[in-house]
């Protein structure tokens, strides 16, 4: 552990809210520096709680005042979680008692990112992967980068790693608030060098009152930009273009589409059960073929951000490529779950109109001449709001059959921002829809299992657990 690192005056880190993963492989990450890591959460349950036992990680729940004597001596530096509220009894404790505390990304802004470049993939939809992406294609040509991402991917041994000797941090730049005594984008405290912008729409609900201030937030993050980075971005919207056009560093763009004068474009793109094919395009002018084992044009464009960003990083095409072919893709992106009796149960996080017309749109092109069937959790904060009721009508196109649940608590939601899966129902029939609603997973799980029929592809999609649907399914096949 090098004194550059900042990471040396630290002998004992206790965090609130460690059993997430992000926060979980934060405590692995310290542990295996040498620190010894405390951490307590209200639930303590395998899998999380069997590898933070396994990594040394000392653990106690629930969220308690208490804890602060079980631990055994004061603590260096309390890290706390996003999750935590003001009200939380152990967090109230330890401010009694003026423990130094700070949030997950003022830790890595005093800490690990002063003197690294740091690469910050941002935007409303494709974050978790570009950077997963970004990370492996970098790990893959030998380049030692530290990577922080908000998901689990298939080709990374870890969510949260640090190399002391490599000089290059790959962030997933969250847009979601810091903490609760500090109400800013997390990616505020990233110190970005570059930043690739995947897109810019309304999203989180709970936390942003309309799309100019989600794009006051990305100003932000564009403003702070170092001297000698970049911005790359989508420029396939007018809110992506508008923040273009703030930037103080140089710009390459990037689309699906020749019409938006981009950088660079693709084409030509095919589906196979095995991922896609497809040419790029730098100013009108072929300049490569690329494969990726994920499927869909929003993961063309993912991997071609990434094709970017690491051309300009000084990477060979032959290394390039070769990381984009081998990357095994991220958990509940399009992850397949099991097939039972031939019918194929896929596991995806889409939750926001777009993403769910984006996975729909890519799992038919994957899984041609099969039966899609779509089955639908609303449970983020935005997607209980009423706010996109009628974009989801229209982001079920693709789907043969559509099944949607009860929307996930919306005991804090007013009665008229509440967001109505009957009605959506009721829109998907009108546009001639197979579609159903169900109150309870067993209701759904029931309703699923006895439809379904061999060749059939079920994508659930939700944003959290949605009640163990997905082994609960399974189990109903067979």
């Amino acid at each position: 552990m090098s004194e550059s690192s900042g990471l040396h005056q630290f002998k004992h880190v206790h965090i609130i809210g460690v059993c997430g993963t992000l926060m979980g492989s934060f405590a692995a990450f310290l542990k295996r520096s040498g620190i010894r890591v405390t951490g307590s959460d209200q639930n303590v349950y395998p899998p999380m709680s069997d590898v933070l036992t396994g990594a040394g990680v000392e653990l106690f729940s629930p969220y308690d005042a208490s804890n602060l004597d079980r631990i055994g001596g004061k603590p260096d530096l309390v890290v706390v979680g996003n999750v935590i509220s003001k009200g939380n009894p152990e967090m109230a404790a330890f401010q009694v008692r003026g423990d130094k505390y700070v949030s997950l990304p003022e830790f890595m802004e005093q800490n690990l990112l002063p003197g690294t470049r740091n690469l910050v993939v941002a935007g409303t939809h494709g974050k978790t992967t570009t950077s997963s992406l970004l990370a492996h294609v970098l790990a893959t040509a030998g380049k030692l980068p530290s990577y922080f991402i908000g998901g689990v991917s298939q080709s990374l041994p870890h969510s949260f790693h640090v190399e002391e000797k490599g000089q290059f941090f790959v962030l997933e730049g969250d847009e979601y608030d810091t903490a609760f005594w500090d109400k800013v984008p997390k990616f505020n405290h990233y110190l970005p060098n570059d930043v690739i912008l995947t897109s810019v729409e309304f999203d989180h609900a709970d936390i942003y009152a309309d799309l100019a201030a989600v794009k006051r937030a990305f100003s932000g993050l564009v403003s702070r930009i170092r001297p000698g980075g970049r911005l790359i971005a989508c420029v396939e919207t007018e809110n992506v273009r508008e923040k273009v056009r703030e930037a103080k560093v140089p710009v390459i763009t990037y689309s699906r589409n020749s019409s938006d004068y981009a950088d660079y474009t693709f084409s030509g793109l095919k589906s196979s059960g095995a991922g896609i094919e497809f040419d790029v395009f730098f100013r009108s002018e072929k300049i490569d073929r690329l494969s990726l084992q994920l499927p869909g044009e929003h993961n063309a464009l993912n991997a071609l951000a990434v094709y970017i960003e690491c051309r300009e990083l000084g990477l060979t095409p032959a290394e390039i490529k070769a990381g984009l072919a081998s990357f095994q893709g991220i958990k509940r992106r399009q992850e397949e779950r099991g097939e039972i009796n031939g019918v194929l149960v896929i596991d995806d996080f889409a939750h926001h109109p777009t993403a769910v017309r984006e996975t729909l749109k890519a799992l038919r092109a994957k899984y041609a001449g099969r039966r899609l069937v779509a089955v639908f959790e609303p449970r983020s904060a935005t997607s209980r709001r009423k706010v996109f009721q009628k974009e989801y009508a229209e982001a079920f196109d693709l789907a043969d059959a559509v099944q949607i649940a009860v929307a996930f608590d919306q005991s804090k939601i007013p009665a008229d921002q509440q967001f109505s899966s009957q009605d959506l129902v009721s829109d998907l029939k009108q546009k001639g829809k197979d579609a159903s609603f169900f109150e309870s997973v067993e209701e759904g799980v029931k309703a699923v299992a006895s439809h379904s029929k061999s060749g059939d592809v079920i994508a659930v999609l939700s944003n959290g657990g949605f009640g163990g649907f997905i082994p609960k399914l399974l189990d109903a096949l067979k």
